[in-house]
């Protein structure tokens, strides 16, 4: 049975929309649209990128200690988005682990570390590392780790139901992944403005309390995931125990702030009710 709240993206002003919810045990409880479309995935690329650093790190490549990017940064700060590069710039505008400065320039930073220490280009570890183990052959990273996937809903509800119970990495890696890395620290949530704190996992954004937010208001502080500027969204809600991907062809903006939370709210609604 499939869930109705899914149909509430038929009103969203886009030419073209696919979503879909997955548990943790892979069941998909429901896809509405073309879950076979490919999708530029913008920023919905950087938890597939992050999942493949923590490969690397699970295979002794890198640690997530170790320098990486500008001086005094190591992985873990590419990844909690607190190396102080700039957002899209490869320079350098805070010391590391001072502010949450979102960056691009970061993501492309680890994927060049990852490629020095694997000897293999970052795009063909990804492949090899998450999209092929679990079974993603429509997607595809085709330039820069932090932007430049390109995937559908039906490979990345399976991405959503590895994260929730992993075989690809030890689960105490990704609870890792999903915890707070440097607490209190602030700084801006792109479209979303000043947050104080603006928590961040290794890859993932979490929700916490953070307001506003693009998620529901009924979404869990414990609710993690990411969004892309291409209007694409993938959330993974423990307290639900499941997770909901939603890709768009029509770029972020004011329309997806005010459809996406109530979509979002609507479907943890129907999940409650079951």
């Amino acid at each position: 049975m499939s869930l109705k709240s899914l149909a509430l993206i038929e009103n969203w002003p886009v030419p073209t929309v696919a979503a879909g919810v997955v548990r943790a045990d892979g069941s998909v409880l429901g896809t509405h649209g073309p879950v076979d479309r490919r999708f530029p995935l913008a920023s919905v690329t950087k938890p597939l990128a992050a999942y493949a650093a923590l490969v690397a790190y699970e295979e002794g490549a890198i640690e997530l200690d170790e320098p990486a990017g500008p001086t005094g940064a190591t992985v873990r700060h590419l990844l909690a988005h607190t190396s102080g590069l700039a957002f899209d710039e490869h320079r350098v505008t805070a010391p590391p682990g001072e502010r949450r400065l979102y960056s691009n320039a970061g993501f492309e930073q680890l994927g060049d570390h990852i490629a020095k220490a694997t000897d293999i280009p970052f795009a063909e570890y990804l492949r090899q590392a998450v999209l092929e183990p679990l079974g993603m052959a429509s997607t595809s990273l085709e330039g820069s780790p932090a932007k430049d996937g390109v995937s559908t809903v039906g490979d990345l509800v399976r991405f959503a139901a590895e994260v929730q119970a992993p075989r690809l990495l030890d689960p105490r890696t990704v609870a890792d992944a999903m915890t707070v890395q440097y607490p209190g620290t602030k700084g801006v949530l792109p479209g979303y403005g000043h947050q104080n704190p603006n928590d961040w996992g290794l890859g993932f954004e979490i929700r916490d309390s953070k307001t506003p937010h693009w998620t529901g208001s009924s979404s869990s502080p414990r609710a993690f995931g990411h969004f892309g500027q291409s209007g694409t969204f993938l959330w993974i809600d423990p307290d639900a125990g499941a997770a909901c991907v939603a890709l768009t062809d029509r770029a972020f903006g004011p329309w997806a702030v005010e459809a996406w939370p109530p979509f979002t709210d609507a479907v943890l609604a129907e999940l409650r009710g079951r």
